[in-house]
């Protein structure tokens, strides 16, 4: 005798590329649109109850993301299979799930976190971008390279980002671990600047940047920035960069 299939209790892992440009950030608001709040509303279409995705950590109004992690566990027969590609078709086309599995109920996509890797990009030449403006921060000023990388040199380790950390950050302490740090240059007059740590203040990446070009800029030195690093004092530090320029790029468990 057939009889219908009992929905079983899973966890899925959802990988995600996403263009932040028309979003308030991954955080679910009440008035503001989210990335998680799309997801969220494609996911209910699917599974017929309201379900909540844990994201490895928030990403701010205007940044992007190629490899944002989030879990969710719902009570269903569907497949990850079946949800990557029905998510895909009812999500907006500047959000897509490149990967989704199913895994041990135990899996938590922000606790299990274990470093994130982040890139920033910059275009130094003397003309802007017509086509991709709005992905990078664009500044005409030549930068010292080489000056910037000695500078990195400094926030490699386990430091205290005070310096370096937006207002009203949720936090019991601004001490973190940076494993990577380094810059990049390609052909087309773009930097990148590479960093993985095992977690970030928020606008950490940002303000660290735009202390950085400072550096570029001559307006300081390598020796400035591990000063402006030590006195914690965030109104030393560089301006906060621009949003378009941030990308996370991969989440490591």
């Amino acid at each position: 005798m057939n009889s219908e299939p009992v929905n079983a209790y899973k966890n899925f892992k959802l990988t995600i590329e996403y263009d932040g440009g028309a979003y308030h950030g991954w955080q679910r608001q009440a008035t503001e649109p989210t990335i998680q709040e799309e997801i969220e509303k494609a996911l209910m279409t699917m599974a017929g109850v309201k379900v909540v995705l844990t994201g490895s950590g928030r990403t701010d109004a205007g940044v992007h993301a190629y490899g944002q992690v989030a879990n969710f566990l719902c009570e269903t027969t569907l497949t990850h299979d079946v949800f990557q590609r029905g998510l895909n078709s009812l999500l907006p086309r500047d959000i897509i799930i490149t990967a989704c599995a199913e895994v041990p109920e135990t899996f938590n996509a922000r606790y299990d976190v274990k470093s994130k890797t982040y890139h920033y990009k910059i275009l130094n030449r003397g003309l802007c971008a017509a086509i991709g403006r709005q992905y990078s921060w664009h500044i005409p000023q030549k930068l010292d390279l080489s000056a910037m990388r000695r500078a990195c040199g400094h926030i490699i380790g386990t430091h205290d980002f005070k310096a370096f950390e937006g207002t009203g950050s949720p936090r019991t302490h601004t001490t973190r671990r940076v494993i990577h740090a380094d810059l990049v240059k390609d052909n087309d007059g773009y930097l990148i600047f590479e960093i993985e740590g095992e977690g970030f203040l928020r606008f950490m990446v940002r303000n660290i940047v735009g202390t950085l070009v400072d550096v570029g800029l001559a307006k300081s030195t390598p020796e400035d920035f591990k000063r402006i690093m030590l006195s914690k004092d965030r109104n030393l530090a560089g301006i906060t960069a621009p949003p378009c320029g941030l990308y996370l790029m991969q989440v490591n468990y």
